[in-house]
């Protein structure tokens, strides 16, 4: 019963986001921590962040985590396939169909009226993840440099990932030795 459960919470939350992985945190959050209780939310920002730097799509990373957690490997195929099938019925439909809706007005506008929420949908969770995340206006500098430097200087992720899990480690270091 556990498989068709997680199946249908991940396919309602494949189903019912649009915006990609980040617009989809705050309802797996709702999902999976509140409602269900299958990870704690400590699990949850843990499991973001893995997610986020594992390849591949971050939604499917977090269903195939949580389905590990939940019932192994298997759970893993139930999780994922339910937050990748609603994509790709909608998709599939879409391309069964464009031709007939890439010059409506209506179309065009009702996807035009989706983008401010989309900015919205993936808002929340961000500013969500900082305040649980502890980030404060000091340590607010951070994330803000990484974008500019993406942004501004063209600096890939790449580096700014490894960058950041360095400066992670040097830190834990000297914070576990000023604590000895």
């Amino acid at each position: 019963m556990l498989y068709l459960t997680s199946f249908l919470t991940f396919f309602k939350i494949g189903l019912f986001t649009f915006g990609g992985g980040y617009a989809m945190i705050s309802l797996i959050e709702r999902e999976i921590v509140e409602k269900k209780k299958w990870i704690t939310r400590e699990e949850f920002l843990d499991l973001l962040a893995v997610s986020q730097s594992a390849p591949g799509v971050m939604s499917v990373n977090v269903s195939i985590f949580v389905g590990y957690k939940l019932k192994g490997n298997t759970g893993s195929i139930f999780c994922a396939l339910g937050t990748i099938l609603p994509s790709f019925i909608i998709i599939l439909l879409i391309a069964m169909f464009f031709s007939y809706f890439k010059e409506n007005e209506v179309v065009e506008r009702i996807f035009k009226g989706i983008r401010p929420a989309i900015v919205a949908l993936i808002a929340v969770p961000v500013i969500n993840m900082a305040k649980a995340a502890g980030i404060s206006y000091r340590t607010a500098i951070i994330p803000i440099a990484a974008a500019l430097l993406i942004w501004v200087f063209d600096v890939s992720p790449v580096y700014i990932v490894l960058t950041a899990g360095i400066g992670g480690i040097v830190y834990g270091y000297f914070q576990r030795k000023n604590m000895k």
